[in-house]
């Protein structure tokens, strides 16, 4: 069998533009003498459509998308996500052949975990059922559906499945592709079944999906695996009847068999048989290697910057550059994302800001390619203070002033932003978004927060990282070596009003990304004046990151649609 996984980037809601995208990939199957070819969850509609679903003018327009598809699906089978209305709404896998929808699979575990919300939209599927593609005999599953160590998988593969398809909407998070893996590797091996997934890819608001499409064998051999964070086509010869040797001498599914003593029904559906070789050639497909850490954090924020402004219909970006290092990471990777001629740095200057800051500012824009423009903000802070000046009479200057210098750079940005159509790319990293050391409507302001889900400690690896990658220092030496300081009053460095980034940002892992008490992160060597200021002032900067604009999520719990606790909160610890 002939096995192609069309690993595509949709856009929620496309529905025109998804089909032409899906329709475009199963000519190129086509072409390459497909017998199955397998697209993503919810491909038709894009992932995920959220509260759309609740509209049923979507749900009918994503029916007739289907429908359209089936009449293209001749002289091979489709597996497509969509979702189907049947006296309920189901997230289904919609089977293609002849010109018709052949048989619809309804996706049995709904994940309300994490990112996923599915229990709001979806009822669960019940039925199973098979494909008969010859002497094949095909389980489609959708998502979650395979995650579960049993049912489905084991009763498809009691009742005969030789191969599990699983289309698939996975979200990465550093480090997704090898767990997802190894999770499939052992699906394949307890179920004594082939596995093929089929994963989307691209942006969609805070989500990445990174693709990563996989074939494993049931032994648990990778045959083929697409690159990551890219639109891929994966073509690989299977021999899922191969499975029938290794079942007659594993005896432990007889086993399964006897303590289930019912086998569930499962709908067997004939959709074809094998089509002839090409010229006796086998598709072997490629094995795509995975990459460290840095590289797909890299490739995952790239992706995530790009599908966010090219989705929503931008073209160009601007970026407050300062000189320090967590605007340059930004300025470096917009560039590499949209291509330099899209990005625009601004420095904006104020008393505070020195001369070598003002000169690396300029320097990153000249390496990465960038227009550059500079606004000194001098004479707005002194208009402010003009307006101003009656209503703080008696009182001493303090964080006000500091933060009136940060929101001044927001309206100068947002107004450049405005006038030429330019979408404003934040700055910020984690570490300062959990302890609330930015500025509302200041530095926070912006349309996307690139670096929102990338501790500081990452930024710095991040830096050196593009340096050592690029043919030419795209960062000066001397941002990356330079003490980190918003310069808003005199001599002033992060590290007055922060524990040093390397300790702090060990607590913001544990205490957000683990859930760590306060008294567990003391009693585990933790600094405890550490831990208790970074416990505080998390809990207390939970209004600001209400008011964040979205960003890229990188680790497996990010501030959003991950970690939701109440603005209005006592609880301490």
């Amino acid at each position: 069998m002939r096995l192609v996984l069309a690993q595509i980037n949709p856009v929620v809601g496309d529905f025109e533009g998804n089909r032409r995208l899906i329709l475009d990939r199963l000519a190129e199957a086509k072409a390459n003498a497909a017998d199955l070819v397998v697209f993503p969850e919810l491909a038709v509609t894009g992932y995920p459509p959220e509260d759309l679903l609740l509209r049923p003018g979507f749900v009918r327009a994503a029916e007739g998308s289907v429908d359209a598809i089936a009449q293209e699906a001749r002289g091979t089978t489709v597996l497509v996500g969509a979702p189907r209305f049947d006296r309920d709404l189901f997230n289904a896998c919609y089977v293609l052949s002849g010109g018709e929808v052949k048989a619809i699979y309804r996706k049995r575990f709904l994940p309300n975990y994490g990112v996923f919300d599915e229990d709001r939209y979806f009822a669960p599927g019940r039925d199973l059922i098979l494909l008969e593609h010859g002497k094949t005999l095909v389980g489609p599953t959708v998502c979650e559906d395979l995650w579960q160590p049993g049912p489905p998988a084991t009763d498809l593969a009691l009742a005969g499945a030789e191969l599990l398809v699983n289309i698939s909407a996975s979200p990465f998070y550093v480090g997704r592709d090898r767990e997802r893996e190894e999770m499939l590797v052992t699906r394949a091996r307890d179920n004594s079944c082939f596995v093929a997934f089929c994963n989307t890819v691209g942006g969609q608001d805070e989500l990445i999906f990174d693709g990563h499409s996989v074939v494993i064998d049931d032994e648990g051999t990778v045959l083929a695996r697409a690159a990551g964070f890219e639109e891929a086509l994966l073509v690989v010869d299977v021999e899922p009847t191969e499975v029938i040797g290794r079942r007659l001498r594993d005896v432990r599914r007889r086993a399964l068999a006897r303590e289930r003593e019912q086998i569930p029904p499962v709908d067997i559906i004939h959709v074809g048989a094998r089509g002839p070789s090409s010229n006796g050639s086998k598709a072997t497909g490629e094995v795509a290697p995975f990459v460290d850490e840095l590289e797909q954090m890299r490739l995952a924020l790239e992706l995530g910057l790009h599908d966010y402004v090219d989705k929503n219909g931008f073209s160009e970006v601007v970026v407050g550059v300062s000189g320090g290092i967590d605007s340059a990471v930004t300025a470096a990777l917009a560039a590499e994302a949209l291509g330099p001629e899209h990005v625009h740095c601004v420095s904006m200057p104020s008393l505070y800001s020195s001369d070598a800051t003002r000169g690396d500012a300029r320097r990153l824009a000249e390496s990465l390619g960038c227009t550059f423009s500079e606004i000194p903000i001098s004479a707005v802070i002194d208009a402010f203070d003009a307006a101003l000046g009656d209503a703080f009479a008696g009182t001493e200057p303090d964080l006000t002033e500091e933060n009136i210098q940060a929101r001044a750079r927001g309206v100068l940005l947002m107004a450049l932003s405005n006038k030429f159509g330019w979408m404003l790319v934040a700055t910020g990293n984690k570490s300062e978004l959990s302890v609330g050391y930015a500025t509302l409507y200041g530095d926070m302001a912006g349309g996307f927060a690139l670096l929102k889900d990338v501790y500081k400690t990452d930024v710095f690896k991040l830096a050196h990282y593009l340096n050592e990658h690029a043919e030419k220092e795209l960062i000066p030496q001397s941002i990356i070596d330079r003490a980190p300081s918003a310069e808003l009053r005199d001599n002033q460095l992060d590290e007055d009003s922060l524990p040093p980034y390397p300790k702090l940002d060990e607590v913001l892992e544990q205490y957000v990304e683990h859930d760590r008490s306060l008294e567990e992160l003391s009693s585990d060597g933790f600094d405890k004046d550490v831990v208790e200021r970074a416990v505080g002032m998390v809990d207390r900067a939970e209004y600001k990151r209400r008011q964040a604009p979205p960003g890229v999520k990188l680790r497996p719990k990010a501030f959003g649609r991950d970690r939701r606790t109440p603005i209005t909160n006592r609880w301490r610890g």
